[in-house]
């Protein structure tokens, strides 16, 4: 692959060199988060760059050169068109062992020193004061190189519009400002709302002068912005009423995660029929991502006890599978499991194709989404990988838009969070050898698959570019 790679030190005649004048369009994609950082977020930005081209666009992304990230999967590199300019510019965050290092304690530190209360009160301290000045998110640290490369890149090649995708929503912010310079479309993409990002991220600053510099940040970038994406109808009505609110015209649309039929074509297990439940000794639960205050276990773990004492030994033909990071509370929820006759096995991350092996392996995969405000509007993007590798998926969340969408597909697994008795007698069900029922309305599923969603996309930006000129 002999993609196009800039660390800002081009000079304009290299770059103009590199894109002669084709009469295609180009679009400048704000990603501080782009392959080889790997993760679920990283996905949407990279199908959108993979497939735009099927639909005139060229891509440029700005990027971070060094980003300051848990998980890398070079993997994901084969989906990035050679044609692409990688734009990159260093970000000042220290490296992430270093934050993770810091945001956690010396237990034994504490224990045999007499001033451990002292530094703890310190550390806490700098932590709080850094999430104060670094706002919205530590990646403002990445603001000062990227907006200087993006303004080099946008003065000697030329951009027909920019989208940003967060987030982090410091890549909001850095486009906004790119906008108002070049007086290009602008199109704000959120893979989750900012609002609910603030309330439920870990180590967010939950304080009241955190809170009003967030909602001037986003009332800024929304006045400035052209169009409004998001991955739920109801997000993308709830911020278009927002930016509407602040005084913006913006249009709106929804463009749900997906899955791209690529992805499966190597996978050892076929993707194309369920598996088979009768005779087999074990019955296997798969469940992919981060486990965190949004996506909580715990209603899962009820379920798994109360058949532990109605009918112990029938656990012992239950397996659980929990592939992804998990912050402690969840694996103190976890470890509830190895108190009963079923197998728990947890794995931290792994790259995207091993993940979809994993998937194709399950008998059922899980989803999961806490009872809590606003959730009732998120879609997580796993849900329609899940749907592309037809495997029967039981659904634990509240009423909203991932239960309707589901209730379309897989009806008897789809279940809200409290109700534990329905939980635990689909559980019954299949470790009793019951088979899964056919996935409904297949035909359905293709309205998520990422070409089809890069279209839409390809749709907003015609028109943006249309009205522009």
């Amino acid at each position: 692959m002999s993609t196009i790679i800039s660390n800002s030190v081009e000079t304009p005649a290299t770059v103009e060199k590199a894109y002669p004048d084709t009469g295609r369009k180009r679009l400048l994609l704000v990603s501080y988060h782009f392959p080889p950082v790997g993760g679920a977020g990283v996905q949407r930005p990279v199908k959108f760059v993979k497939y735009l081209r099927k639909f005139g666009w060229d891509v440029s992304v700005l990027m971070a050169a060094n980003p300051s990230v848990p998980v890398f999967d070079n993997s994901l590199l084969v989906d990035i068109p050679e044609e692409t300019h990688l734009e990159k510019a260093r970000t000042w965050e220290p490296d992430y062992a270093l934050k993770r290092n810091m945001g956690s304690q010396n237990k034994t530190g504490q224990s045999s020193s007499l001033l451990a209360p002292v530094k703890s009160v310190c550390r806490k301290l700098v932590k709080a004061g850094a999430g104060l000045l670094l706002q919205p998110d530590a990646q403002i640290l990445w603001y000062p190189n990227a907006l200087k490369a993006g303004k080099r890149l946008l003065k000697n090649v030329h951009h027909d519009a920019i989208l940003a995708t967060a987030p982090p929503y410091s890549n909001l912010i850095l486009a906004s400002k790119l906008k108002q310079k070049f007086h290009l479309p602008l199109i704000a993409d959120f893979r989750d709302e900012w609002d609910l990002s603030s309330k439920y991220l870990e180590n967010h600053q939950q304080d009241p002068v955190s809170h009003l510099i967030q909602a001037r940040l986003q009332k800024s970038v929304m006045r400035h912005s052209d169009a409004i994406v998001a991955t739920t109808q109801a997000s993308t009505q709830r911020l278009l009423d927002r930016a509407h609110q602040f005084g913006t015209d913006a249009i709106g649309k929804c463009i749900y995660n997906g899955f791209d039929r690529d992805d499966f074509e190597l996978l050892d297990e076929p993707v194309h029929q369920p598996q088979k439940h009768e005779g087999q000794k074990r019955f296997r639960i798969v469940y992919t991502g981060t486990l965190w205050n949004l996506t909580t276990v715990e209603p899962l773990i009820k379920a798994v006890e109360t058949i532990h004492h109605e009918s112990p030994d029938l656990l012992s033909g239950l397996e659980l599978q929990f592939i992804g990071r998990k912050t402690p509370e969840q694996l103190a929820l976890l470890e509830r499991i190895q108190q009963t006759k079923s197998t728990l096995i947890t794995e931290e991350y792994c790259t995207h194709h091993e993940a979809l092996k994993k998937m194709a392996a399950a008998d059922a995969l899980c989803l999961l989404l806490s009872d809590v405000d606003g959730a009732d509007r998120v879609a997580p993007a796993k849900l329609f990988e899940y749907l592309a590798i037809n495997r029967e998926i039981l659904s634990i969340t509240p009423a909203g838009e991932t239960a309707g969408i589901l209730n379309d597909f897989w009806p008897a697994g789809n279940f809200r969070v409290n109700d534990t008795a329905g939980i635990v007698r689909w559980i019954k069900e299949r470790l009793q050898g019951n088979v899964a029922p056919e996935i409904s309305n297949p035909e359905k599923i293709e309205q998520f698959n990422r070409e089809f969603q890069a279209g839409q996309l390809a749709e907003i930006l015609n028109q943006l570019v249309l009205n522009h000129v």
